[in-house]
């Protein structure tokens, strides 16, 4: 394993089947180590473990592809690991709930408000969840004073924010 270092690791997780050409390295430098010799349980589940550590690192949210489906639960994760203030979450959840149900691919009915947030851009369109969240909690950081609870206020009154 003496080949494997962060450089290397971040070339091969900055292309879009990272998951893939980890696996597969990892997997052939095995087999080249151990020609011959069947593989012993220790060796395969530390490789496992190394590889699911590899994995995660490789697609964390700034190299996530827009065609992989994300889950409600990890944008949720990923939202309130910006937002520490557990009622400003709340109300962010609720904010966001409200404009999309959590759906990346969320239109309003006119056609010109897209994803999480329900923003005019074209370029938020465009992309991931992950950074929907980001755009948001700018917006609201610019409009709002940085407060969730404020954006929600405005848009039980006004139905927009």
């Amino acid at each position: 394993m003496k080949y494997l270092s962060t450089g290397f690791i971040h070339r091969l997780c900055a292309t879009p089947n990272s998951t893939l050409n980890l696996a597969m390295y990892l997997l052939s430098s095995v087999r080249s180590m151990l020609v011959g010799e069947p593989l012993r349980r220790i060796a395969r589940k530390r490789c496992l473990v190394l590889l699911a550590g590899l994995c995660i690192v490789g697609t964390t949210p700034a190299t996530a592809a827009r065609e992989v489906t994300t889950s409600i639960d990890s944008l949720k994760l990923y939202a309130h690991s910006r937002i520490v203030n557990y009622k400003e979450f709340q109300c962010f959840n609720t904010l966001i709930t409200k404009e999309s149900n959590w759906r990346v691919e969320a239109i309003n009915p006119n056609g010109n408000h897209f994803g999480l947030g329900q923003m005019r851009n074209t370029k938020y369109r465009n992309l991931d969840g992950y950074r929907m969240i980001d755009w948001s909690l700018r917006y609201i950081a610019h409009r709002y004073s940085g407060s969730s609870c404020i954006a929600l206020a405005h848009w039980q009154k006004h139905g927009w924010h």
